[in-house]
C-alpha cells in the first residue's frame, strides 16, 4: 500500500518493459535508473526515470496528445485512490483519515431530491473552465437546514465520498479572530469541503448587525466570516464547497445565507415514506412488508426524524427480526401521534383561555 492511498498500487520493476496503445499507436515504456558516481563527495541517491519509445512519425501525437492524456489519467487515479482526510482546527489544522461510510445510496431522502443534489455536485466538480470564463472563484456554498436528527452531518459525509473531497470541520469558537480565520482558509486545499456546523450557535452571527461589533480582535465578526466566504482570499485554491448547517435558519443574518454566498439551500426535514424505504433497505434489507401500509399511514399523520426511524429499525437483541423492528417503529409513530395530539390540545386550550381573558378584560373596561 502506498502512503495516503486507499487502494493497492502497482509499479514497474527495474528495466521492465510495458507496451501501451493509444489511438492505434503502439508505444513502449521502460523503467530505468542512473546510479550516482562512486567517488562523489556528497551522498547521492540513484535517479529513476522512464524511457518512452515510439515511431518517429507519431512524435506530434505523442508529445501533444498522448503525454497530456497520461498525466491527466494519473491525476484522476491519484485523486480516486487517495485517502480522504477529516481536518479539525485549533490554531492550525490537524487531521485523521476520513472513513465515514455514508453515501447518497444509503441517505434517507426522496429519490428525486437526492438526484438533484448529486447532479448539482457533479456539475460543480467539472466546471473549472466555466467558473474561469465567468470570472468567479471555483467554489459553491450549501446551506443545510432542518430539525435535529434529519441527516445534515450524514449529507456532508455523502458529499465528500461522492466527490472524493477532504473535509475541514471548522469550529468557529476555537478561532481567535478574523486574521486567524483567514490563515485557516489559506491553509485549506482544493478538492475540499469546509464545514461550519450549527452556525446559529457559533458566536454572534445571527441577524444582529445593528449591534456594534467589538473593536478588539478577540473574536470572529460577521464581516470577517463574510470575507471568509467570498472575499478576495476565498479565491485561493479553488474547487471547494462551503457548507453551513443549522437547525434554525430563521435566526441567521440574511447577508450570511443570501444566494451567491450560500448558492443552494437544502431543507432536510422529517422522514417521509420514501426515505423510510431507504432506511428499511439499509437496516433490514427489506423492499416490502405487510406492515409498510400501516407505517405509511402513520407517517402521514405525524412527524418523526430519520434518526428516530433508524433507532427504531436497529435490532435491540439477536432475536429481533424484521417484523419486530418494524413493530418498534409503529410503536414510536403511535407515541409521536399521541404527543402531537396532546400538544395541539394544549395549544387550543391555551388559545381559548387567552381569548376568554381578553373578553373579560374588555367587558371590565366597558
Amino acid at each position: 500500500m502506498a502512503k495516503d492511498c486507499s487502494n493497492l498500487v502497482l509499479s514497474m520493476d527495474e528495466y521492465e518493459r510495458v507496451k501501451d496503445e493509444f489511438q492505434g499507436i503502439q508505444v513502449w515504456w521502460v523503467s530505468s535508473k542512473v546510479m550516482p558516481p562512486l567517488q562523489s563527495m556528497y551522498p547521492q541517491q540513484e535517479r529513476r526515470y522512464y524511457r518512452l519509445t515510439f515511431h518517429k512519425r507519431y512524435r506530434g501525437v505523442i508529445s501533444e496528445v498522448y503525454l497530456k492524456h497520461v498525466m491527466q489519467q494519473g491525476k484522476e487515479i491519484r485523486v480516486r485512490n487517495r485517502q480522504r482526510k477529516l481536518y479539525t482546527n485549533q490554531t492550525m489544522w490537524n487531521h485523521i483519515v476520513f472513513e465515514h461510510p455514508a453515501t447518497f445510496e444509503t441517505l434517507a431522502m426522496e429519490p428525486a431530491k437526492k438526484q438533484e443534489i448529486i447532479e448539482d455536485l457533479v456539475t460543480f466538480s467539472k466546471s473549472k473552465d466555466f467558473y474561469a470564463r465567468i470570472g468567479k472563484a471555483w467554489k459553491r456554498g450549501y446551506l443545510l437546514y432542518g430539525p435535529p436528527g434529519t441527516g445534515k452531518s450524514t449529507m456532508i459525509a455523502a458529499m465528500a465520498n461522492l466527490l472524493n473531497y477532504d473535509v475541514y470541520d471548522l469550529e468557529l469558537t476555537a478561532v481567535k479572530d478574523n486574521t486567524e480565520l483567514r490563515k485557516l482558509l489559506i491553509e485549506t486545499t482544493s478538492k475540499s469541503i469546509i464545514v461550519i456546523e450549527d452556525i446559529d450557535c457559533s458566536l454572534e452571527l445571527t441577524g444582529q448587525r445593528n449591534k456594534k461589533e467589538e473593536e478588539t480582535s478577540s473574536k470572529v465578526t460577521l464581516s470577517g466570516l463574510l470575507n471568509f466566504i467570498d472575499g478576495i482570499w476565498s479565491a485561493s485554491g479553488g474547487e471547494r464547497l462551503i457548507v453551513f448547517t443549522t437547525n434554525y435558519v430563521e435566526k441567521l443574518d440574511p447577508a450570511l445565507i443570501r444566494r451567491g454566498r450560500m448558492d443552494k439551500h437544502i431543507e432536510l426535514s422529517y422522514c417521509s415514506f420514501e426515505a423510510f424505504k431507504v432506511l428499511s433497505r439499509n437496516y433490514l434489507r427489506l423492499e416490502a412488508h405487510p406492515l409498510f401500509d400501516k407505517i405509511e399511514s402513520l407517517m402521514k399523520e405525524t412527524r418523526i426524524t430519520p434518526a428516530d426511524v433508524a433507532e427504531s429499525l436497529m435490532p435491540k437483541s439477536p432475536l429481533d427480526d424484521a417484523e419486530k423492528c418494524l413493530s418498534h417503529l409503529i410503536q414510536a409513530l403511535d407515541e409521536a401521534k399521541e404527543a402531537k395530539a396532546a400538544t395541539e390540545k394544549a395549544d387550543k386550550d391555551a388559545s381559548r383561555q387567552n381569548a376568554q381573558a381578553a373578553t373579560k378584560a374588555a367587558e371590565g373596561r366597558a
